[in-house]
C-alpha cells in the first residue's frame, strides 16, 4: 500500500487513539472523539484490537518508556510519520514479534483501551448486560 493511501485510511484513527498513551487519563472529549472516529471507520472489535496491538502500541509505547518522550501531547505530523514507517515494516517476522510482545507494549494502556472498547460496545448496543 502506498503511503498516501495508508495516511488517508489510518491517520485520523491513529491520531484519535493516541491520547491513550499520554501521561494524563483521557478526557471525556478524548473518548468521545475516539468513539466517533472508530464508528466512522466501521471496524470490528477484533480489527480494533489488532490496530491497538500491532500498529499503535509498538510506536507509542516507546514514547512512554523514553525519558525525553512526549507525554503531554504528540506532534501529529511526526507521530503519523513514525506510525507509517512502522506499518510499512510490519510484515513477516516483525509482525510475529509484535504479536508475541504486544502484551508488554499494551500493558500500560490496557485499562484505558478496555474503557474505550466498553464505550464502543455501548455505542453499538453490544454492551454486556449488568447483572
Amino acid at each position: 500500500m502506498d503511503t498516501q493511501t495508508l495516511v488517508d485510511m489510518r491517520a485520523e484513527l491513529w491520531l484519535a487513539l493516541a491520547p491513550l498513551w499520554l501521561e494524563r487519563e483521557p478526557r471525556e472529549s478524548d473518548y468521545t472523539r475516539m468513539v466517533e472516529e472508530i464508528e466512522r471507520h466501521d471496524l470490528t472489535l477484533q480489527e480494533l484490537e489488532w490496530i491497538f496491538r500491532l500498529e499503535l502500541a509498538p510506536v507509542l509505547a516507546r514514547h512512554q518508556l523514553s525519558v525525553a518522550g512526549e507525554w503531554r501531547r504528540f506532534n501529529d505530523r511526526q507521530l503519523v510519520a513514525q506510525l507509517v514507517a512502522h506499518y510499512q515494516r510490519l510484515s513477516g517476522w516483525r509482525r510475529k514479534m509484535w504479536m508475541l510482545f504486544s502484551g508488554l507494549t499494551t500493558m500500560m494502556t490496557r485499562h484505558r483501551w478496555n474503557e474505550l472498547m466498553m464505550r464502543v460496545m455501548v455505542e453499538r448496543g453490544e454492551a454486556p448486560k449488568q447483572s
